[in-house]
């Protein structure tokens, strides 16, 4: 009787020991295909809600892909992380990621990056205060201005707008701004208070954290179109111009600004199938990716393959190709 119980008890772990073998077997033929490490930007900004929007719709959808969002300073940031292989994924600038593959300032060497979309458009915003004495860039001669947060692109186009206006204090020419870095919360609490005459913002549109300072503060958005054809002279057609839209920003007409693309990028390490299940993915489920990034924009193949000297990396142009021919 005791061997027949001990047999019994040996069965019977055995029997359990292939079980949890097996549950173990399943857990790990259930998980991710592909963990992607994705650069995104400063919590609480639109990169970031981007990425874990992103994050949510690849776990969503089974897409075999598991996306874990990494808080940055934004885009030189982002492109310098993907460069040395920190992250797999990164989102960037149109006109920071071609910086980065060209090599040129503040980019030491070209970088490895490739892109997967051209997903959504940043608008240039110069806001000042309603009743302030700022009505163009060249009033910022001698003022405070916040430009942006360090390694940001937001500090790479107003850097470019105040150079071009002759406002950075090289050379003869008017009285240099004087510059703050500062992200988009510092740079709205700042312009409150008086500490800066006025702060550059590069985001959809709308931007919230705008629409919440247009309640609280009288504001004025000023027109920056006069600088897209000299910025395409000297930076190519990474610039583009576009319209803040009356009614955004409680806007009574439109304001014509300075428009620039924003690409998701990855490492040409990445695997060709992650490449492509990611963007079904974005493809799937852009309304979700782009609802607090930016509103009344949709995704559009044409202009998702549309990355200027950043080339497609391999598995996103095999997606392009056996999607639309």
């Amino acid at each position: 009787m005791t061997d027949t119980r001990t047999g019994r008890r040996r069965l019977i772990r055995a029997g359990l020991g292939a079980a949890a073998a097996a549950l173990a077997g399943c857990a790990a033929d259930s998980g991710p295909a592909h963990l992607l490490r994705l650069a995104t930007g400063p919590r609480g900004g639109p990169y970031n809600a981007f990425g874990l929007a992103l994050a949510r719709a690849a776990a969503d959808t089974g897409s075999g892909l598991e996306i874990v969002p990494v808080d940055t300073a934004a885009s030189v940031d982002n492109l310098s992380r993907l460069d040395e292989g920190s992250v797999d994924l990164a989102l960037a600038t149109a006109d920071v990621a071609e910086d980065a593959v060209l090599g040129r300032e503040p980019f030491p060497r070209p970088a490895a990056v490739t892109a997967l979309a051209r997903v959504y458009v940043n608008y240039t915003h110069l806001v000042v205060p309603a009743a302030g004495p700022v009505h163009a860039v060249p009033d910022l001669a001698g003022r405070p201005v916040a430009a942006g947060a360090a390694g940001s692109g937001v500090q790479v186009v107003a850097g470019r707008i105040l150079r071009a206006a002759g406002l950075t204090g090289t050379g003869a020419g008017p009285t240099p701004a004087d510059v703050r870095l500062l992200g988009l919360a510092e740079s709205a609490a700042a312009l409150r208070t008086g500490a800066v005459a006025a702060f550059f913002w590069s985001g959809g549109v709308p931007t919230p954290a705008l629409t919440e300072l247009a309640r609280a503060v009288p504001l004025r958005f000023l027109a920056l179109d006069g600088h897209v054809g000299p910025l395409r002279e000297l930076h190519g057609p990474v610039y583009t111009a576009v319209t803040l839209p009356a009614g955004a920003y409680g806007l009574t007409a439109p304001v014509s600004t300075l428009g620039v693309g924003n690409y998701l990028l990855a490492r040409d390490t990445v695997p060709a199938d992650a490449a492509g299940a990611l963007l079904r993915v974005v493809s799937d489920r852009w309304r979700d990716l782009l609802r607090d990034v930016t509103a009344g924009v949709r995704l559009e193949p044409r202009f998702a393959i549309s990355t200027g000297k950043v080339p497609l990396h391999p598995g996103a142009a095999a997606h392009y190709r056996s999607v639309y021919g």
